[in-house]
């Protein structure tokens, strides 16, 4: 029997409940995690922010994770050179991740002559830092906090 390969992809500048419960869900769906982490290039283009932590290091720290069999870096140029490359049976969406619609997505890959399953996970997993947003908001409000402290 032919084993599945799983692909997902995303930021992972900070990483949260939410990015490990959208890659645990992923890796039960196959029996090989490949993750592509997005280029700071790409996350300028589309978040219009760097990212604050570096690709190479973000790559590193999603490899780490137990769902994860491989983390890679993604295309500067084409989103769709790691899919091409990989050839994963399935792929999986993150809730946030509107870039595209699931039928949308699999028409295009099908271009390329991929057949795959094209899923989103949509347990989003509510806590109370649930994006890199949120995560360094926070940091500012409590430095502020000790900083106004401290001044008086």
């Amino acid at each position: 029997m032919k084993s599945k390969k799983v692909l997902a992809a995303g930021t992972f500048d900070i990483l949260h409940p939410g990015h490990y419960e959208y890659l645990r869900y992923a890796k039960s769906l196959g029996d090989e995690l490949v993750v592509v982490i997005a280029r700071d290039k790409t996350v300028e283009k589309i978040k219009g922010r760097k990212p604050i932590i570096p690709e190479e290091q973000r790559r590193f720290m999603v490899e780490a994770l137990k769902p994860v069999d491989r983390a890679i870096l993604g295309s500067i140029n084409n989103m769709f050179e790691p899919i091409i490359k990989e050839k994963p049976d399935i792929i999986v969406l993150g809730p946030d991740q509107e870039t595209f619609k699931e039928e949308e997505l699999k028409q295009k890959l099908k271009n390329f002559g991929l057949d795959v399953e094209v899923v989103r996970f949509k347990n989003y997993i509510r806590c109370p830092f649930h994006s890199s947003y949120d995560i360094v908001k926070e940091i500012l409000r409590r430095f502020n906090k000790c900083y106004q402290e401290k001044k008086q």
